[in-house]
């Protein structure tokens, strides 16, 4: 991916609000060893630039003071009427040192269980935390979904593969994604389970009645030896 760069300024707007106004977004700049700092960016170059990189890729703020330094988003508040972003914390990174971040998880791949059985995918986890040089850092993980051949079959953690510059920090048995079955098979699976029940039942009362009905005939064979006598 080509070097993300942001023209940011800083101490030019006396508020947040003053800043939006502006058609700009107010960002938090903090950092181990870094002095807090305040900056705004246009708004759309913002929106472009995470668009394209997101919360896992490097961007590089370019200040109206001088000089360029890298930065990963750690947080965005959106506006709860329009939903616009409306704030954004970022963090300082030393790019020769390891950091911990979530990276997204695509599923790719043709998913048998889906297609050929009309299953419905369930991705029970969309991002993996991770601990690698700032550099190594990739937009997103692809994840070979086409082993998910039937309603049994799970992708795990462990299924994952990343380059060896990156480690997973994640425990390799938890679940990342799984297919259930359609409706339409539960139901019919329910109701097969049910009839199986049902006949069971039946053979039992069946079988009550039987012991019953010979209970009574032996009753009535006493009866008729006692009248004999």
């Amino acid at each position: 991916m080509d070097k993300i760069t942001l023209d940011v300024t800083e101490g030019v707007y006396s508020t947040a609000k003053e800043a939006r106004q502006a058609g700009r977004i107010p960002m938090a700049y903090y950092g181990k060893g870094q002095e807090n700092r305040g900056f705004s960016v246009d708004y759309q170059d913002f929106r472009r630039a995470y668009e394209k990189g997101g919360r896992s890729t490097i961007m590089y703020f370019k200040s109206e003071k001088g000089g360029e330094f890298p930065v990963l988003v750690q947080d965005i508040q959106y506006a709860p009427v329009t939903d616009e972003m409306a704030h954004v914390d970022v963090m300082a990174v030393d790019l020769k040192n390891t950091i911990k971040t979530q990276i997204p998880l695509v599923l790719v791949g043709v998913i048998p269980a889906v297609k050929d059985l009309g299953g419905n995918l369930i991705q029970n986890k969309d991002t993996i935390e991770v601990e690698c040089l700032p550099n190594d850092l990739v937009t997103n993980i692809e994840v070979d979904a086409t082993g998910l051949v039937d309603f049994n079959a799970s992708i795990t953690v462990g299924d994952i593969k990343v380059p060896d510059t990156i480690k997973i920090l994640d425990a390799e048995d938890i679940n990342v994604a799984t297919v259930s079955a359609p409706r339409a098979v539960v139901e019919e699976e329910e109701g097969a389970a049910e009839g199986e029940e049902g006949a069971e039942g039946e053979e039992g009362a069946e079988g009550a009645e039987g012991e019953e009905g010979e209970k009574k005939n032996e009753g009535g064979e006493k009866k008729e030896e006692g009248g004999e006598k």
